[in-house]
């Protein structure tokens, strides 16, 4: 078995490969932000305040990276999470309100789609990176030979991937709503100021249910079925509070713009189901085996 020092030193070539192309869609996430601002008609609050939340994703590239060099877990369910939420976040500024796009952007766009089905693809179908994300995050050990900061195998049993996919996905609610909040509250204090109410209930919305999809997903990866429920039904008020506000405040427009990136709950509710079933699948086996 290698030590944590030689997983360090001989990661396979699928890996390094990885890390190269997640540099190059940080970048390349950055460069195709700042093209659609430049060709924007309407450099506005509104497109600043989304064009700022994409670029952002570029740190969140750079976290992948750490992970994936450090072999960890969770780099899969994250690098899918981040890699489709990119692709909404930047193909929603890419359309204008009026118009045709322009060519560089769509240009820039479809490389950085591409990117990003390629970061996916090695993540999910290489063999070599499978074998790498094996890793657990280090913990505080306290024992005999005293006190130690170092890798642990989690207390609870190793929980399906689905189920991390639906938990990193569902952690993406609250900052989808809070950023159309925010563009929503650069309008209002233009020509809405009676909007100001709801404006402040989708602020307080958004920050609520960050704490709800912690509270869900800490039973989750516990195993409580009761926690899948409340974390679709969480998922149902997300869904009927932020896609209405979004029309009603921001307009057609504002429900693509910035509804569209909530296909997030899509995949929350798809590995919730995913995980289910496969549980169900092993429980079946494990009765045959006992006949």
């Amino acid at each position: 078995m290698r030590t944590a020092a030689e997983t360090e030193v001989r990661r396979p070539s699928a890996v390094r490969a990885l890390t190269t192309l997640l540099a190059l869609t940080a970048a390349a996430t950055v460069a195709v932000e700042l093209l659609n601002w430049w060709y924007a008609p309407e450099q506005g609050f509104g497109l600043a305040v989304r064009t700022g939340w994409a670029m952002l994703r570029s740190l969140g590239f750079l976290l992948l990276i750490g992970h994936v060099r450090r072999g960890r877990t969770v780099a899969r369910p994250f690098g899918l999470i981040l890699a489709v939420t990119t692709v909404f976040a930047v193909g929603r500024l890419i359309v204008p309100r009026q118009g045709v796009p322009p060519l560089p952007g769509l240009l820039g766009f479809a490389l950085l789609t591409a990117l990003c089905a390629a970061v996916v693809w090695l993540l999910y179908r290489s063999p070599a990176v499978s074998g790498h994300l094996v890793r657990h995050r280090p913990r505080l050990v306290i024992d005999r030979s005293g006190i130690s900061w170092r890798e642990t195998p989690p207390r609870r049993p190793e929980v399906n991937g689905w189920l991390l996919t639906s938990r990193v996905a569902a952690f993406t609610y609250s900052p989808l709503m809070l950023v159309p909040a925010l563009v929503a509250g650069g309008a209002v204090l233009d020509d809405r100021l009676t909007a100001v109410p709801a404006v402040l209930f989708w602020f307080a919305a958004g920050i609520v249910t960050s704490y709800a999809v912690l509270f869900c997903t800490a039973f989750l990866m516990r195993g409580k079925a009761w926690a899948r429920v409340l974390l679709v039904a969480v998922t149902v008020v997300v869904l009927a509070v932020d896609l209405p506000l979004c029309w009603w405040l921001l307009g057609l427009d504002g429900l693509v713009r910035d509804g569209g990136p909530l296909l997030a709950a899509a995949l929350t509710l798809y590995g919730l189901w995913r995980a289910t079933r496969a549980e169900r699948i092993g429980r079946a086996g494990l009765s045959e085996r006992a006949r």
